[in-house]
């Protein structure tokens, strides 16, 4: 982590080395945060900086922060406004991963959410890739079950939950796969460790249904609409069995970081030709251009950092 750069924290953008917390805080004894994992995109042709979706991803984190009863003083415009001056701030060229964070800031003991402090902090970084090997990714269905509504907000990114997707992460890597598929107690696919998923088959695109205790992804509903949109793809939203997605044609995966990752093997069985499928090919290289704010008819989704 670069320390040269700097933070949002209580109320005022600090160096990145102040942004701190106690070890009797809250949030970091008991998990009770919620963020979101946004990117900026660099556009060399218009020499500037694009927040991919900012409106979305902070109505999401503030959607998040209700389910566990946290107030802050911002709407989604403020929060970009925040967003925007921090990355002026630091006057990067490059692209960008932000890491906005509501928490339980009141220090001591005391499993709760109500009479508690919530604080909002914000960081940026460099971006790096998320999935090294994005194109020809080799998958493992997980031994590990993903979290339940009734459990944790499974359509929310709240930090404690993370814990169960670094459990499947981490068994699958040192197995040596790239990442790991994650079932519901339903036995259905739910997602990737972070990262939603999508199969085609037939030409059909298929993804689980929100129902099915997956993110509420906004990688997901973006690459729907291209989808459906630009490559008339018929989207079908239902749950998909374990072995279905053996038999597919194509799957990769979602996320803000991850982008459009390609799944090529899943537990040693080839998807599809065993390499990147048409489908998805069209869809990364459509979504870079759009992330990228070079496509007029997706200005919308770009907030240029000015």
């Amino acid at each position: 982590m670069d320390l040269t750069k700097h933070a949002f924290f209580e109320g005022k953008i600090v160096p990145l080395s102040e942004a701190k917390v106690s070890v009797a805080t809250h949030g970091f004894l008991y998990g009770t945060a919620v963020f979101s994992g946004m990117r900026a995109y660099w556009n060399e042709e218009k020499h500037a900086l694009f927040l991919f979706r900012p409106y979305d991803h902070f109505r999401r984190l503030l959607e998040s922060g209700r389910m566990l009863a946290m107030e802050i003083p911002y709407d989604e415009e403020g929060l970009i406004r925040l967003a925007i001056d921090l990355l002026k701030h630091d006057n990067y060229q490059q692209d960008v991963y932000m890491r906005p964070t509501i928490y339980k800031a009141d220090m001591g003991i005391g499993v709760r959410l109500h009479n508690l402090r919530d604080e909002l902090s914000i960081f940026t970084a460099p971006y790096e890739a998320y999935v090294q090997n994005d194109m020809n990714s080799h998958v493992t269905i997980s031994s590990w079950r993903r979290v339940d509504d009734n459990m944790i907000p499974a359509r929310s990114k709240v930090a404690g939950s993370y814990v169960n997707s670094a459990l499947a992460k981490t068994d699958a890597n040192r197995a040596g796969f790239d990442e790991a598929l994650v079932l519901n107690a339903d036995g259905h696919i739910s997602e990737g460790s972070a990262m939603n998923v999508f199969m085609v088959r037939n030409g059909v695109l298929y993804t689980p249904p929100i129902t099915d205790n997956i993110l509420e992804g906004i990688t997901r509903r973006s690459v729907m609409e291209v989808a459906q949109k630009e490559f008339g793809l018929e989207v079908v939203e239902r749950s998909i069995d374990r072995t279905e997605i053996l038999i597919a044609d194509e799957v990769f995966l979602t996320g803000s970081a991850a982008q459009i990752v390609a799944v090529t093997k899943i537990d040693f069985r080839p998807v599809g030709s065993g390499s990147m499928g048409p489908i998805t090919t069209k869809l990364r290289t459509f979504y870079e251009d759009v992330v990228r704010a070079r496509t007029q008819k997706y200005a919308s989704w770009n907030v240029e950092v000015k």
